[in-house]
């Protein structure tokens, strides 16, 4: 019989094939789930996994072990699910917030599917600005967060990802680097990047505006803003660039700006992100939602 860490760590790390966002998303250490994972195959007798410096993959009879054990493991959660759900005197309102378009579509998806995880329940979406979407969460104003990671606190729990995009800088149309087919992170010493108000470095989004490049050329700092469309505006203007995700280039596209992929810069990762003290079924079932949503929706099929 699978213990349960055991059985979450297992289905988890086949999902993510990462052992960092398997810990994240349990609330353990790496090193547990190395451990949990490590006794696993010792019991089972062969490996489960194939481990490199680059890359986690399930091996064949870790994928027949996954595609056993899932369905199992999901009528046991669904089953608690529907227990606590049915012990409540009423359903209720989860309050969704996004940040940006690609995952609103994504979290507008979700909202369809989450009724038949939550009976009784729906989902109110609104849309929330970068310069105080984690102050909002953490405030109690929404229930779960759609945001680019990483997110940093102990208080929050990180969902599923949903979206993965390349990065991309945003600039004057005029500017010099718009007319190259991509830029790396070094050529940023050469444009002023926008600042989020109020963002100090380890904040959430700080990585967005490094401050030097990867050789150590300081990057010069732009104006700041509070909004996507203030910060449109600005770049527009000539008065800096900005480092976003590629979906930008679908859904923000406008004249006096150009999007030139950033060929060296990590992927721009988004998960939903909810308080550990509303770890609640509800919003784990909308962050199921989310998860499968994100498989029909695929909005960074495009990029």
């Amino acid at each position: 019989m699978l213990e349960r860490l055991e059985m979450e760590a297992f289905l988890t790390l086949a999902e993510e094939l990462h052992f960092g966002r398997t810990a994240e998303r349990l609330h353990v250490t790496t090193g547990r789930i190395s451990q949990t994972i490590k006794k696993l195959e010792r019991r089972i007798g062969a490996p489960l996994f194939l481990r490199t410096n680059r890359s986690v993959s399930l091996t064949p009879l870790g994928h027949c072990l996954y595609e056993d054990v899932r369905p199992g493991y999901e009528q046991i959660q669904a089953g608690l699910d529907r227990a606590i759900s049915s012990a409540r005197p009423t359903a209720g309102e989860l309050r969704v917030g996004f940040v940006g378009a690609a995952p609103g579509q994504v979290a507008h998806q979700a909202q369809q599917l989450f009724p038949a995880r939550m009976p009784g329940w729906r989902g109110h979406l609104r849309e929330v600005q970068v310069v105080d979407a984690v102050a909002r969460l953490r405030e109690g104003d929404v229930d779960v967060l759609f945001l680019p990671l990483p997110v940093p606190g102990p208080d929050l729990v990180i969902g599923p990802l949903i979206i993965s995009e390349p990065r991309v800088l945003v600039a004057p149309a005029d500017h010099p680097l718009a007319r190259r087919k991509s830029v790396s992170m070094e050529d940023l010493a050469d444009i002023p990047l926008l600042r989020v108000v109020g963002v100090k470095p380890g904040d959430w989004i700080s990585d967005r505006r490094p401050d030097r490049t990867p050789q150590g050329r300081p990057i010069p700092a732009g104006p700041e803003y509070e909004t996507s469309l203030e910060a449109l505006q600005l770049i527009a203007s000539g008065c800096g660039g900005s480092i976003a995700g590629a979906q930008v280039t679908r859904f923000y596209a406008r004249p006096g700006i150009a999007y030139i992929p950033l060929t060296d810069a990590p992927p721009l990762d988004w998960a939903p992100v909810w308080l550990k003290s509303n770890n609640t079924p509800a919003v784990r079932a909308f962050a199921q939602s989310a998860q499968e949503a994100a498989g029909r929706v695929s909005p960074a099929a495009s990029y």
